[in-house]
């Protein structure tokens, strides 16, 4: 019992307090008290929103309301997983096996012309949302003063969330309208960034679709080295695009300009959206080597190895390109045929890449997009997520405010089935 108050109540000039008597401790005491910063995720809200809507039994439900990927899976993904099976008998590696190390170099080299060294500067990673939050783990220290993390506004609450429990602040800038929802990098003073930690990317970005060009990276970097903060390139959507060019990513535009040590950048990528497999949990962390040694560490010790069978099928997805050629025609049908549709009624634009939607919705009221959303699912039976619900208030107010999320990740029929049905719903909104 003594060794328990130990771990209960700080200790007074390194003596443990006395013990309590067996059954005097209420349960919440033993809770870290940073959970009670988090916000509700953002489909907590949504369901809490819609708890008492019936929805109209004329229309069968559509849900383009989470981006869980709905393109069936590649057989020979499913082929391989089974086959690495055998694996189950031993303890993997942290750091993977060589041959998934080696494979996700290779795709690197050939998606983005970077090489890096598999075994130094790369690491296997259950899904890239795991490993966004253990690296805010890994690289905050909260015991410096006014440790501040940045992040975009809107955003994937997972920064926010990694942030809080690493006992950091958070600052968040945010999206610009006029240039099709890029970050307002600028809109984040001197001093924050000089107590800035970690700074979270995404590009293409969720949930606005919107990709960083290089000047904005060379900006960011400048302002990484002038203050030691370590950037994290949330990449999950990368292969997901609209134009002729491919999305720049993170480790592409340090090495164009001449950063060939990726320093102080981590890039997060993962076969979720890519080959449809959110289930496998599965991606890869790469860059500084420093940033990668220390992950590795914390990792070891927080049970963050990849199963043997889940690094065969990964090893098999990211050396096949062409199932992923066909993944990308689809939402490009998608957002090629809805997108017209739903531009008629909703002040919208095509993305950058990514596969979502990011509308605004008539009126002027502040809780037009959670009322939208409850009447679009009481009169026709499509769920979508109001984008109020993706950002936080700044001194410029909630930049979702008035917009919805959509996800087009259904088949190429049901989500024009639903782009019809918001376009009749809205007309009388």
């Amino acid at each position: 019992m003594l060794q328990w108050s130990c771990l209960r109540h700080a200790s007074v000039n390194g003596v443990c307090p006395p013990a309590k008597a067996a059954g005097s401790f209420p349960i919440i005491g033993a809770m870290n008290p940073l959970l009670a910063k988090l916000q509700p995720y953002p489909f907590e809200r949504l369901r809490a929103l819609t708890r008492d809507v019936r929805p109209n039994p004329a229309f069968k439900p559509i849900s383009l309301g989470i981006g869980e990927p709905k393109h069936a899976t590649p057989e020979f993904i499913k082929s391989a997983l089974s086959a690495g099976l055998d694996g189950l008998a031993v303890y993997p590696a942290t750091a993977g096996e060589p041959a998934l190390r080696e494979a996700c170099s290779a795709w690197l080299r050939r998606r983005y012309g970077v090489a890096v060294d598999a075994a130094t500067q790369l690491l296997p990673v259950n899904g890239s949302r795991e490993a966004l939050f253990s690296l805010a783990q890994t690289v905050i220290d909260p015991s410096r003063a006014g440790a501040t993390v940045v992040c975009p506004n809107p955003f994937y609450q997972i920064y926010e969330g990694a942030a809080l429990l690493a006992g950091a602040h958070i600052v968040f800038a945010d999206s610009d309208p006029a240039r099709n929802f890029a970050v307002d990098w600028s809109s984040i003073d001197e001093a924050t960034w000089a107590c800035t930690q970690l700074l979270f990317v995404c590009s293409p970005g969720n949930p606005t679709g919107a990709v960083m060009p290089l000047e904005e990276w060379k900006k960011l970097f400048e302002l990484s080295d002038r203050h030691g903060f370590v950037i994290a390139s949330d990449e999950c959507y990368s292969e997901i695009w609209f134009g002729d060019e491919p999305p720049l990513g993170g480790l592409e535009a340090a090495l164009k300009l001449g950063r060939t040590d990726f320093r102080r950048l981590i890039a997060f990528t993962s076969l979720s959206k890519r080959s449809n497999v959110p289930g496998l949990r599965s991606g890869f962390v790469a860059g500084d080597a420093e940033i990668v040694k220390a992950f590795l560490l914390y990792r070891t010790y927080h049970g963050g190895a990849m199963g043997p069978a889940v690094q065969r099928a990964s090893v098999a997805a990211w050396n096949d390109e062409p199932h992923v050629e066909h993944n990308r025609a689809l939402y490009r049908e998608k957002f090629a045929r809805v997108t017209p549709l739903l531009a008629e009624v909703l002040d919208l634009r095509l993305p950058d890449a990514g596969f979502y939607l990011w509308a605004g919705v008539p009126g002027s009221d502040a809780m037009r997009d959670q009322r939208f959303a409850r009447e679009l699912l009481a009169q026709y039976n499509v769920t979508v997520l109001p984008g109020s619900f993706l950002a936080r208030d700044t001194a410029r107010g909630n930049p979702g405010t008035g917009r919805i999320r959509m996800a087009l990740v259904a088949g190429v029929d049901e989500c024009i089935e639903a782009a019809e049905r918001i376009a009749a719903f809205t007309r009388f909104f």
